[in-house]
C-alpha cells in the first residue's frame, strides 16, 4: 500500500467519532470517511481542470458528483 493511502486511512481512523459505536458502525463510519478521503484526493488532482473547451465541465466537480462526495 502506498504512503498516501496509509495516510488516509489513519486520517480516516482519526475522524470517526469515539465512543459507544459498535464494532459494524464503526467499520462502516470508517469505510465511509476513507472513501470519500480518497475520491477527494482523486479530485484534487484535476483542480480546476475543465473536460474540455465545448463543455467546459470541471472534472473535480464531475467526480465529485459521480461519487456523491459533494462539498
Amino acid at each position: 500500500m502506498s504512503d498516501r493511502i496509509q495516510q488516509l486511512a489513519a486520517q480516516a481512523k482519526d475522524a470517526v467519532p469515539k465512543g459507544m459505536l459498535s464494532p459494524e458502525l464503526w467499520i462502516e463510519q470508517y469505510n465511509k470517511i476513507f472513501a470519500q478521503l480518497v475520491v477527494r484526493e482523486c479530485a484534487d488532482l484535476f483542480k480546476l481542470t475543465h473536460t474540455d473547451e465545448q463543455y467546459q465541465r470541471r472534472i473535480d466537480k464531475t467526480i465529485l458528483k459521480h461519487f456523491g462526495v459533494i462539498d
